[in-house]
């Protein structure tokens, strides 16, 4: 098996470890119930969008059986 015949930088090895890099994610917090949500969607907890209400998140009731 091949071996390199010589040693990469430290500069060279840092550079292309930049690629696998984590970039944090931008939240804000819901004018509503002040969990940290991603910008421009609805939020998980209570179902609000823009101070208007999308999504219900009222529990589901179980359909009883005939």
């Amino acid at each position: 098996m091949a071996n390199p015949k010589q040693r990469h930088t430290r500069h060279r090895r840092d550079r292309a470890r930049k690629q696998y890099d984590v970039s944090l994610v931008n939240t804000t917090e819901c004018p509503k119930c002040q969990a940290p949500i991603l910008t421009h969607r609805v939020c998980p907890k209570c179902g609000t969008y823009k101070g208007k209400e999308m999504v219900s998140t009222a529990p589901k009731l179980k359909k009883e059986k005939k």
